[in-house]
């Protein structure tokens, strides 16, 4: 079953933009599910109809099954939502916090405080139980509305942009929650900024821009399309001139690294055997951006460029005088 069929959804707002245009996205139950754009893509109008937040214009939203405009309790029972920013009682204790939510799911106080007290203590929050909230730092108070959503035991969880502004340290333990509850049957859908998290932990992703899904396709699959990718080299001795390597493009950095830009097939070990003939050992190595993030500028790149000419082109029309299109 799918957890989540989404058919034909469109969304044009009262001012006349149209957030959502004829969007069509299905997501298999127990996934980990990326949904990636830029500002203003339609990401949070999407998110905002999935959670019943948004109306919208047409189009279907089912959650495993269940019609979000027919049946829609039952549909948000089966559903946990982060929001991008925190949206709980300031002056409530986070241990309040968890165990009210809970009430809003016909649970028992007793199971609740249970609930509470394992979630609390599994996204270390527990120490911090009893104080008021806005004392909490900006990675405790994400990860209270992560243990808020996850209350009722929900079978999909979205994640919109929960680690933004949280250092790495806390990234990764809630990373390695998520991760968990995946691991156990939730689905999650995430959106971020930090591409190179979908690329480590979904495996399935759909890229939206302009109200529309440009692509939907696996994470590996889609990085499959990369046709040459730059790799930084930190040599042992220190470069004053950058070494000629077969078929690739080198570049000697201010840093006196070695930038090569490798084409899709070819293998690193003709590189290290020419830079050990050349008398240079390399120390380390490391990618110079994430892969999935060139990626993703150059579709969104592209589809702005096709949408400019589009418009040019209508354009064009509109001004062809009286007596047909030339």
């Amino acid at each position: 079953m799918s957890a989540l069929s989404i058919q034909n959804l469109s969304k044009t707002y009262a001012g006349g933009v149209e957030a959502l245009k004829d969007v069509s996205l299905t997501v298999e139950e127990g996934d980990f599910f990326a949904l990636l754009g830029p500002n203003g893509a339609g990401k949070s109008t999407m998110i905002g109809i999935i959670s019943s937040l948004v109306n919208a214009s047409s189009g279907s939203v089912k959650v495993f099954g269940t019609d979000i405009s027919t049946h829609r309790s039952a549909a948000m029972r089966m559903i946990g939502l982060v929001p991008q920013e925190a949206n709980f009682n300031q002056f409530e204790k986070p241990l309040e916090i968890v165990v009210n939510q809970a009430g809003y799911y016909g649970i028992a106080r007793a199971q609740a405080y249970e609930r509470a007290e394992d979630l609390l203590n599994r996204l270390n929050l527990w120490e911090k139980r009893n104080v008021l909230s806005r004392t909490l730092s900006g990675g405790m108070k994400r990860r209270l509305m992560i243990a808020r959503s996850m209350m009722h035991q929900p079978r999909l969880l979205i994640l919109d942009e929960p680690t933004a502004g949280v250092d790495i340290e806390i990234r990764r333990s809630v990373w390695k929650y998520i991760e968990s509850i995946n691991t156990d049957g939730t689905t999650v859908i995430l959106t971020t900024h930090y591409l190179e998290e979908a690329e480590q932990l979904c495996r399935n992703i759909a890229i939206i821009d302009q109200g529309a899904i440009v692509r939907n396709t696996t994470v590996k699959s889609l990085l499959t399309e990369i046709d040459i990718e730059t790799f930084v080299l930190d040599s042992v001795q220190e470069l004053n001139a950058c070494p000629e390597i077969q078929g690739v493009t080198t570049r000697l950095r201010d840093d006196g690294s070695i930038e090569i830009d490798l084409p899709r097939g070819q293998l690193l070990n003709s590189v290290f055997d020419d830079l050990q003939r050349a008398g240079i050992e390399i120390r380390s190595m490391r990618n110079k951006s994430n892969r999935l993030e060139e990626l993703f500028v150059r579709m969104i790149d592209h589809n702005t460029q096709s949408s400019a000419n589009d418009q040019r082109s209508a354009a064009t029309v509109s001004l062809t005088p009286t007596g047909g299109v030339k």
